[in-house]
């Protein structure tokens, strides 16, 4: 037998799986011992009654069945001491009632050889447990019945321990496997409910993406449209009012479709098409009419970026320079997008009053740059933001 200790399923197994694969084989065990106890009585009476040593041993054999009923509760103070006390009750019993001594000894020490496996689990606890309780039995015979029916008694006291012990070690196998199966089933659906609460934290994470980058900064865009409306309105410039409001019309059907293909995805989960190079014009355009900051563009893509990582650039394109037009007070904005055969870069720098970058996700409100973390994360690029009163840098990497 090889030493099963060692082995790591065994060493993950818990006291508490120990014990169901103890406690599973006592109904057998027990019926065992009834019907060794009923021929042992037989035997004695057939050869000569002994009423109350009969009682006694009635009452022992009462008392080695409930332990073994109770094993749990003992072995969970000492394995040792259990195995001691059912030991003395076997060689106990057999002293009491000796005609059927060959009965108690060969049918009830290799139970209790078996169990020791399933209580240790260790090749040499368990050879240990066998020898001792081996040589107890040579004792006992040798000193109740003589050499010559020792000699008779070895070689059946041999063969039940080999039969018991190969019992045990193939049903114990079982037991734990059974145990260990009911255990990666608890653990799957432990797992299963984790996933689910990751999935619906993921879910709203992205919602909220969607709504912040759709209504919050197309509402966003058209308030500072209408503010800027209002200010050529107020100088007297109505024909450039009318071309901002013709913009703001624009955007508020952009920001429409944005809402749109955003409950399209929560339905579908597709990705829209997009012209990437298109997008940005488009983006920097509206942003020129409705604060009329400087931009300077360099763009040059030889990839091609998948549909979702177009859809997370142009998001996190839009919330910064929604940042820029309303807390940066910047009057010209640098932008950079750009690839090589490993990465697509964008960079986009104003020359606005800037901010601490220690504040972000600390004031309720403001999630812009949280979003855009996130963004940078689901396709798996970085952001790196630096920030003084000269200005804020943000500068994206994705690979390709």
């Amino acid at each position: 037998m090889k030493n099963i200790s060692n082995h790591p399923r065994f060493l993950q197994s818990s006291m508490d799986d120990d014990y169901d694969k103890i406690t599973s084989s006592r109904l057998p065990i027990i019926i065992w011992i009834v019907l060794v106890t009923i021929v042992t009585i037989v035997l004695q009476t057939m050869s000569l009654p002994l009423l109350v040593p009969t009682l006694f041993f009635i009452m022992i054999m009462v008392l080695h069945m409930y332990l073994y009923w109770c094993v749990n509760d003992v072995i969970n103070r000492s394995r040792t001491l259990y195995l001691s006390i059912q030991g003395n009750l076997i060689f106990g019993s057999s002293i009491m009632m000796p005609d059927g001594l060959p009965v108690i000894l060969i049918g009830l020490i290799p139970v209790l050889i078996g169990q020791s496996v399933a209580i240790f689990f260790e090749t040499k606890k368990v050879v240990f447990v066998a020898f001792v309780l081996y040589i107890f039995f040579c004792l006992v015979t040798l000193w109740t019945k003589g050499v010559d029916e020792l000699i008779l008694f070895i070689p059946l006291i041999i063969l039940m321990i080999v039969v018991v012990m190969a019992y045990a070690l193939l049903y114990y196998r079982q037991v734990n496997a059974r145990v260990r199966t009911q255990t990666f089933l608890r653990d799957l659906e432990l797992t299963h409910q984790k996933v689910e609460e990751l999935t619906l934290a993921n879910e709203r994470q992205r919602m909220a993406r969607d709504l912040h980058d759709t209504l919050a900064q197309g509402q966003a865009g058209l308030i500072m449209q209408l503010e800027a409306v209002n200010a050529y309105l107020s100088r007297g410039n109505i024909e450039k009012a009318h071309e901002i409001v013709l913009s703001s019309m624009a955007q508020a059907r952009q920001t429409l479709g944005d809402a749109r293909k955003a409950i399209d995805d929560l339905r579908t989960r597709a990705t829209p098409a997009v012209n990437f190079n298109e997008a940005i014009h488009d983006q920097l355009q509206r942003f020129r009419l409705a604060t009329g900051v400087n931009i300077n563009l360099e763009f040059y893509i030889k990839s091609v970026l998948s549909g979702a990582k177009m859809e997370h650039v142009l998001h996190i394109l839009s919330e910064t320079l929604t940042n820029v037009a309303r807390h940066a007070q910047a009057s010209n904005v640098s932008i950079k997008i750009g690839d090589n055969q490993r990465q697509f870069h964008m960079v986009i720098k104003d020359n606005g009053r800037g901010f601490n970058i220690d504040e972000i996700g600390k004031q309720n409100g403001h999630y812009g740059l949280i979003g855009i973390h996130e963004r940078a994360r689901l396709v798996g690029g970085q952001i790196h933001i630096e920030s003084n009163n000269e200005g804020t840098t943000i500068e994206l990497s994705v690979p390709v």
